[in-house]
This record gives structure tokens, sequence and C-alpha cells, in this order.
């Protein structure tokens, strides 16, 4: 299944994170944005779980992450 997470970071270190996003175990894509979001990451997981597990552990846990929303794709 595929999500995109919107990132809100609290600093501004898009690139650093893009960086680290792009080496990160089932991120498929991830972009800088312009506006109240800072980031667009495009991820594949096996379940809705795993995305939460990824979304919990991998983004909301990085100190530069302020706010992240899930959208799961529906098909």
């Amino acid at each position: 299944m595929y999500a995109y997470v919107l990132v809100n970071l609290a600093d501004a270190k898009e690139q650093t994170l893009l960086k680290e996003l792009q080496d990160m175990e089932g991120v498929e894509e991830a972009h800088i944005l312009f506006g109240e979001w800072d980031l667009i990451v495009k991820i594949k997981t096996g379940s809705p779980e795993e995305a939460a597990d990824f979304v919990m552990n991998e983004l909301r846990g990085h100190p530069d992450v302020r706010l992240t929303s899930t959208l799961i794709v529906a098909k």
C-alpha cells in the first residue's frame, strides 16, 4: 500500500531531512514543498500498521519534525 505523508518542520532544515528520507527503506519519493507543509513523502508499506509504525517512529521521532499528516492511498 502507498501513503503520502505531509511533514512540517520546527526549523528550516528541509534539505537535511530530505537527504535522510531518500535513504530510508520504504520511502519511494520525497520532495520539498512551499507553503504550510515543508515536505511530502511517498511511502510504500505492507499494511496500514506498518505505515503507522514508520510515521510514528521514523518521522515523528525525528527531532526536527513538528507535525505530520498521513494520507493513505485508496487504491
